[in-house]
C-alpha cells in the first residue's frame, strides 16, 4: 500500500507555481514566508521546493524582485507577480477550477463505493 502523503505531495508540485504566485497578488512576499503560509494551510513545502519554483517563475518573467532590508537582519528579496504573472494567474485559476471540478465529480461518485 502506498503512503497517503505520497499523492498529496505529487499534486502540490504540479500546482506549487500557482499557489505562490496566489500568495504575492495578496502582498509582496519573500520566500520563507510563503513556507511558512502555505504550512499554515497544511501544505507542507520545503525551502529546497519554494526556491526553485520561484526561479522557475522569475525566468519566465512571472514574478518581479525587491530586495528590503531588515530590522537589523539580512535584506530580503520580495516577490510580487509581475503583469503577466496575475495574467497567468487568472488563466491557471480557472484552469484550476475546471480540473478540480472534473475530478471532484468523478471521486465523489465512488468514493462511497466498494470494490
Amino acid at each position: 500500500m502506498e503512503e497517503t502523503s505520497a499523492p498529496r505531495a505529487q499534486w502540490l508540485r504540479g500546482v506549487l507555481d500557482m499557489c505562490l504566485l496566489a500568495l504575492m497578488a495578496e502582498a509582496p512576499i519573500y520566500g520563507y514566508e510563503m513556507a511558512v503560509r502555505l504550512g499554515e494551510v497544511g501544505l507542507d513545502v520545503a525551502d529546497g521546493s519554494i526556491y526553485p519554483a520561484l526561479a522557475r517563475l522569475r525566468k519566465r518573467q512571472l514574478v518581479e524582485v525587491e530586495r528590503r532590508t531588515g530590522g537589523g537582519g539580512p535584506a530580503r528579496t520580495y516577490y510580487r507577480p509581475s503583469a503577466a504573472g496575475f495574467q497567468m494567474l487568472r488563466s491557471w485559476t480557472r484552469d484550476w477550477n475546471e480540473f478540480a471540478t472534473s475530478i471532484g465529480s468523478i471521486v465523489t461518485r465512488t468514493a462511497g463505493k466498494e470494490s
